[in-house]
């Protein structure tokens, strides 16, 4: 196992009914006495899952004074957030609640370190990466739609809209200070959401267990049953949506996939991610399609450089029996192909075609490849030419 550190301060409160039972005590420990509350959230699907009349009715019953922060857009944008920002310094707000998905999880993170602090947040930290030693206003949140795991990291993905740069950043302090997940909110997602959330959380683990060390470790053998669980119930939900064992255990595996214990000891690849999210910058595409598309095509580019790996991946995640195959190599190739099997069995697209992509899309590609950063935790780091490849192979 190699040297690692590891913090989670986000405290989780899970289980039905848990905004009613559970966020009034969060916003006292950690709301600052006497300010406002700001609310984040998207394009309104918490008015229709039941979400912001729950919260609503904790925060009327405190007698918080509320300023609302809606239109939240996938692939959350710089200019949103420093809207966000702008909002919050002008209301003196004392606690940031963000209530929906990744992306308004994100932008209200973003939010509560750019409110207080005088300088540019983009450029220092997403773009320089310099510590945070500023103190972010609290930001809390509850979870509507699982996918990206960003209610127990410091992670924020923001687009910068005027330089087509997707980037994220994980600092701890920019973790939630508390995160209410009710995964009965989940059930009226959309079925395309649906898939495209939880091929992500399935991407968060394959971009950490395809990393160094190829060796036997504690976080690969955790990722091995995160994967196999969440194989098992993505189809549990496609084959009922209503199913809500599978629902309330695809939303933990969300968080169990990025609240970095499974990065412990581990290089950390994210390269797919690198790729999809200039595609989405570029031409702002669905991330999980997105990742769905890339993942098996990258893969093949890179197995051999991380044999072992793949090798295990076939055996202890699809269950691939080695005596079946003449060589390594063959088991592992044979591993990715289940992984691509399963994206069409669970309805993903699996070219860019699919998902719009046409003549237009592809003269881009050169250009956006172009504008991809590379991963230094990879098996092998790409080249920006091979990364064009890989897009052209995935068209």
């Amino acid at each position: 196992m190699n040297s690692h550190n590891w913090e989670c301060r986000t405290k989780v409160r899970f289980g039905e009914k848990a905004v009613s039972e559970h966020l009034a005590d969060m916003i006292k420990e950690f709301a600052i006495p006497g300010k406002k509350v700001l609310l984040g959230y998207g394009g309104g699907s918490i008015k229709k899952n039941g979400a912001y009349d729950d919260v609503m009715t904790v925060l009327n019953e405190l007698g918080l004074e509320v300023v609302e922060f809606g239109g939240i857009m996938s692939n959350p944008t710089l200019a949103k957030m420093l809207e966000g920002a702008d909002l919050a310094r002008k209301n003196d707000v004392g606690l940031i609640l963000a209530v929906g998905g990744g992306s308004t999880m994100d932008c209200c993170k973003a939010v509560a370190v750019q409110a207080p602090y005088d300088g540019d947040a983009w450029q220092d930290f997403w773009m320089d990466g310099k510590p945070i030693e500023h103190t972010p206003i609290p930001c809390g949140v509850v979870v509507t739609m699982p996918a990206t795991g960003s209610e127990v990291n410091g992670c924020a993905v923001l687009t910068n809209e005027e330089t087509k740069i997707k980037c994220d950043r994980d600092y701890p302090a920019i973790n939630p200070l508390f995160a209410i997940m009710d995964p009965t909110y989940t059930l009226t997602m959309p079925i395309r959401q649906l898939r495209a959330g939880t091929f992500d959380i399935l991407s968060h683990i394959m971009e950490t267990y395809f990393s160094w060390p190829i060796e036997g470790n504690p976080a690969d053998d955790t990722s091995e049953g995160l994967m196999r669980g969440l194989i098992r119930d993505f189809r549990a939900a496609m084959k009922d949506p209503q199913d809500y064992q599978a629902r309330s255990n695809i939303m933990w595996c969300a968080s169990l996939a990025e609240n970095r214990i499974i990065k412990t000891g581990k290089s950390k690849d994210f390269q797919a991610h690198n790729m999809e999210h200039q595609l989405s910058a570029y031409t702002n595409c669905n991330h999980g399609e997105g990742l769905a598309i890339l993942h098996p095509v990258y893969y093949r580019h890179i197995y051999k450089d991380g044999l072992g790996k793949f090798v295990s991946f076939a055996q202890n995640v699809w269950g691939l029996n080695p005596a079946d195959y003449n060589s390594a190599d063959e088991l592992a190739l044979a591993g990715i192909d289940a992984l691509a099997d399963f994206i069409r069995e669970v309805g993903l697209p699996t070219t860019l075609r699919e998902i719009g992509f046409g003549e237009e899309e592809k003269m881009q590609l050169k250009e956006i490849a172009d504008s991809c950063f590379i991963s230094g935790g990879a098996y092998r780091p790409l080249t920006n030419e091979e990364i064009l490849q890989i897009y052209e192979e995935a068209f």
